[in-house]
């Protein structure tokens, strides 16, 4: 969009106020500021009350990532009905709207990510609005519209929360922290920890991941958005900080790909399937992933170089030829790689149509082999790429 619609869209009148949405989420945090300091001026937190509130937090976390995300908005696997309904329960307590309204409105977000007139929380309209300035008021973007959603609107249990909302968001969030509360013999340090500190803590790590995320991180898989990967943000959103990676591959199952990277909401997914509870998880192939990072580096090396051609010209004129010439070869030898990839998998199509044999099977075998010496050639070329760039320095003169 260009400046003249920004200006023109700034001097709109603005939208009604979202009176439900900004009473929860202005006064629940002023409550908590107030409420807690004045508790313990007098009490102690029981150890009752913290084990409630852990569990409470990681139930809620995991019901947003596990389920409102993964499951409904992306359909990344399939669980049992009784996963589901722990993490219908669970993303209740978060009081971030139905599963219906959640998984509608984040799939227009991934159709039209940072378009600031349809994305319902677009990042390139500031920290504040992506963050919680879009719940405040009712923007045109954030108007339900579940024609995306027809699948959630034929869920029994996703229709069920959402026509039974508000007295499920009361039984989830007051009636049963006060009877855990009575039955451990703290029912106003539970309400207040297990509650409403809570409900706090785990709004705002969720909006990190509509406003941090896209702001603060690296994009190795793809600069086509705002989405960033921000391992710091995936420690307290159970995962959801490797953003950029989602953007791409918004129907893998795991958000942190990396057997290294904290995910344990993918963690949670996978023991699951392994006792039978969750099924069908959806994951893209990894020579798919490895071609989305290789290209990246080549796409950021190329712009470092013409950067460093255009900024010192001659004076680097001897080091840039090298780096051309090795950068050259090596985009070459990927491109090779990648149509022997396109080969092989028209190979793997034709096999999967084909009768099973003896000799389709000793077939499929081979591709596989064939498949992971493209994975290792793939990883090697971006090996090879940052070594050819290591020893020179963008932006600084050789020597």
């Amino acid at each position: 969009m260009n400046q003249t619609s920004e200006i023109t869209q700034s001097k709109e009148p603005r939208p009604p106020i979202n009176w439900p949405g900004a009473l929860i989420l202005l006064i629940t945090p002023i409550a908590a500021l107030i409420l807690l300091p004045l508790y313990l001026w007098s009490h102690d937190i029981s150890m009752a009350a913290w084990i409630v509130f852990t569990i409470f937090v990681i139930w809620t976390g995991l019901g947003i990532t596990a389920g409102y995300h993964r499951l409904w908005a992306h359909r990344t696997y399939q669980a049992t009905w009784i996963v589901r309904f722990m993490l219908m329960i669970g993303g209740t307590l978060g009081i971030q709207n139905s599963i219906l309204f959640w998984a509608s409105g984040h799939r227009t977000h991934h159709q039209h990510v940072d378009d600031i007139d349809e994305d319902p929380y677009s990042a390139k309209r500031g920290f504040w609005y992506s963050h919680i300035g879009w719940m405040l008021r009712n923007y045109p973007s954030g108007e339900a519209n579940y024609k995306n959603a027809p699948d959630l609107l034929n869920d029994r249990m996703v229709m069920f929360q959402h026509n039974y909302y508000i007295p499920l968001v009361l039984l989830t969030n007051i009636v049963m922290p006060a009877l855990i509360g009575w039955a451990v013999g703290d029912v106003w340090g539970v309400l207040l920890m297990a509650g409403l500190v809570r409900l706090v803590l785990n709004h705002h790590f969720t909006f990190f991941i509509n406003s941090l995320a896209h702001m603060f991180g690296t994009q190795p898989y793809t600069d086509e958005n705002t989405a960033r990967d921000n391992p710091w943000l995936a420690f307290v959103t159970w995962g959801e900080g490797y953003h950029n990676f989602h953007h791409i591959f918004q129907y893998d199952y795991r958000n942190g790909v990396k057997w290294w990277q904290f995910d344990p909401t993918k963690w949670l997914i996978l023991g699951l399937e392994k006792v039978g509870l969750t099924y069908n998880l959806k994951r893209i192939p990894t020579l798919t992933i490895l071609h989305a990072e290789v290209a990246m580096k080549f796409k950021r090396a190329e712009a470092n170089i013409s950067t460093a051609v255009s900024s010192y010209g001659h004076d680097i004129h001897h080091d840039l030829e090298l780096i051309r010439h090795r950068f050259k070869q090596e985009y070459e030898a990927f491109s090779t790689t990648m149509n022997e990839w396109k080969a092989l998998k028209e190979q793997a199509f034709l096999l999967k149509k084909a009768e099973m044999s003896q000799k389709i099977q000793d077939a499929d075998l081979r591709l596989k082999v064939d498949f992971r010496l493209i994975e290792q050639r793939l990883q090697a070329h971006g090996e090879r790429l940052e070594i050819a760039l290591s020893g020179f320095r963008f932006g600084k003169k050789a020597g």
